[in-house]
């Protein structure tokens, strides 16, 4: 991926060119899953057959390997499956509604929209895209600093990262713990985080305006 990214910021936008020759060849190794595919063969042939192991060893390896991630992926892609469902439910036309008459600061809106969706869908990544464009009319209205409302967003969509939340098992499989301990520890920081960082966002929106 590092050799077909270095040769794209060499050779440039290639449009259609990139379908043929030495482009398609670069293009194609560097694509995240042939990429994945080539470091695992190179993986089997460095510590497996060229340390004169047997393709039972080796088969034995890729196992336990296997085993110690299977329910991670199992687990974020229920998350993920989860979130799409709620998506399709209408989740953001619902907040959308509910906070139409809400007499707040634009900034604290975008941030509680921003909460309130990573609650409900998990993912910060489509909590901070989905609160922009909702609250997208509503700053430009108040004529609120962009720049302002991109900060308080991003601090929203960290906060209270629960069960559905990738990076909530995540986190409790690579640590060791117990749900219980997971949501005292790993919920905690973020929703501090969150909440630390809007009164930074505030404190910096009063100093600049």
């Amino acid at each position: 991926m590092g050799a077909a990214t270095i040769y794209q910021l060499i050779a440039g936008d290639t449009g259609k060119a990139a379908r043929h020759g030495v482009n398609a060849y670069m293009s194609m190794i560097g694509s995240p899953v042939v990429a994945m595919l080539i470091s695992l063969l190179f993986a089997v042939w460095s510590m497996g057959i060229h340390q004169h192991r047997s393709m039972k060893q080796i088969g034995d390896a890729l196992t336990e390997s296997i085993k110690s991630i299977a329910m991670l992926l199992m687990i974020i892609s229920g998350g993920s499956a989860f979130k799409q469902v709620l998506l399709d439910g209408g989740v953001g036309n619902a907040i959308q509604h509910l906070v139409s008459g809400v007499n707040l600061s634009p900034l604290i809106l975008g941030w509680l929209i921003a909460v309130v969706l990573r609650i409900a869908l998990g993912s910060a990544a489509v909590a901070s895209m989905t609160a922009a464009g909702l609250v997208t009319p509503l700053m430009i209205a108040s004529h609120a600093d962009p720049a302002m409302m991109v900060l308080a967003i991003g601090a929203g969509s960290v906060a209270a990262s629960h069960v559905n939340d990738a990076g909530f098992w995540m986190f409790q499989e690579y640590f060791d713990l117990t749900v219980k301990q997971t949501l005292a520890i790993w919920t905690v920081l973020e929703t501090v985080l969150s909440v630390v960082g809007l009164i930074c966002v505030l404190i910096l929106n009063a100093v600049v305006h």
